[in-house]
C-alpha cells in the first residue's frame, strides 16, 4: 500500500506525500523513517505557545491498507501529561475516529494534512479538558492550573527534549 496511491499512481509520484510536506504548519515536521514505506512516517510537533511550549512530541502514524475509507493509526510516542492524549500514547482527536457522534469524525474527503494539523491543534485550540482521555490531567488542570503547568513541564524536561 503506497499513501495516495490509485491505480495509476507510481510508487515514486506519490501526490498526498508531496501536498502534506508543502502544507506543514511552521511547528511541525515529517520524517519517513524508511522511504520505501511511505504508508510510516513520524511527525513531531514542536509548539511554540501555551503549556505545552518548548517540547518536542513525535509521532508515529500508519496509514492502513483501507484508507482513505479508514483513518489513519496514530500514536504519540513522547510521554505527555495532556488532557487528550494517554501517557501510553493514545490520541483522543475526533477525526481520528472512523464513527464519531459529533460528525467530526474520519471522511474518505480527509487527507493526512487534516491528521497532521489535528494533531498540532491539540496543543493550541483542540486541547479539551471537558471532553479527556486522560481524565487524571484534565482534573488536575481543574483543580490546579499551575501544578498542572509544573507537572507539564516536568514531562517536557524529562521526555520531550
Amino acid at each position: 500500500m503506497v499513501l495516495g496511491a490509485g491505480p495509476a499512481s507510481p510508487v515514486s509520484g506519490c501526490p498526498e506525500v508531496a501536498e502534506l510536506e508543502a502544507n506543514l504548519p511552521c511547528t511541525c515536521k515529517v520524517h519517513f523513517p524508511d522511504p520505501n514505506k511511505l504508508h510510516c512516517f513520524q511527525l513531531t510537533v514542536t509548539p511554540d505557545e501555551g503549556y505545552y511550549q518548548g517540547g518536542k512530541f513525535q509521532f508515529e502514524t500508519e496509514v492502513p491498507d483501507a484508507y482513505n475509507m479508514v483513518p489513519p493509526k496514530v500514536k504519540c510516542l513522547t510521554k505527555i501529561w495532556h488532557p487528550n492524549i494517554t501517557e501510553t500514547g493514545e490520541i483522543c482527536l475526533s477525526l481520528l475516529r472512523e464513527h464519531s457522534i459529533d460528525g467530526t469524525g474520519w471522511a474518505p474527503t480527509r487527507t493526512l494534512k487534516d491528521v497532521v494539523w489535528g494533531l498540532n491543534s491539540l496543543f493550541t485550540d483542540l486541547l479539551n479538558f471537558d471532553d479527556p482521555l486522560n481524565i487524571e490531567a484534565a482534573e488536575h488542570h481543574l483543580r490546579d492550573k499551575e501544578d498542572f503547568r509544573n507537572k507539564v513541564e516536568d514531562y517536557i524536561k524529562h521526555y520531550a527534549r
